[in-house]
């Protein structure tokens, strides 16, 4: 079953509250995320995980006249979450995907405290369900 990860950061002042967290504190949240990486590719479990650009960054594109992508920068939602980064994992259940999700949130943040960040959890669909 392959389930989406979604991890929501908190858009603290500007995009990333992460910005302004000392070097150590950040080298060692990204440290987590690599060994967290690593321990489900040898599990054969991790599909892909990337880490997304800031808000401000993002686009918005709808189908324009002729289709053409008509694309712009908002306007974009009042959030005080934005999503920060995913994993798509391939794994025996769901409960096996919300052990991942927790360790995850788990990540250090700022003195290496966990920051128990939200992670959604969605099960990538793969067919219609039985009783559709």
């Amino acid at each position: 079953m392959k389930f989406m990860l979604m991890m929501h950061a908190p858009r603290g002042e500007g995009d990333w509250a992460v910005s302004k967290w000392p070097a150590e504190d950040l080298e060692a949240h990204i440290a987590f995320m690599r060994r967290l990486n690593k321990e489900l590719t040898d599990a054969g479990e991790l599909a892909g995980a990337e880490g997304l650009a800031g808000p401000a960054q993002a686009k918005i594109v709808r189908a324009g006249k002729g289709g053409a992508p008509e694309v712009t920068d908002g306007p974009f939602p009042e959030a005080k979450e934005f999503l920060a980064g995913y994993w798509i994992v391939d794994c025996e259940s769901e409960e096996r995907a919300y052990h991942i999700a927790a360790r995850a949130s788990a990540a250090p943040g700022p003195g290496g405290t966990p920051l128990k960040i939200p992670i959604e959890v969605r099960e990538v669909m793969s067919a219609p369900a039985a009783e559709m």
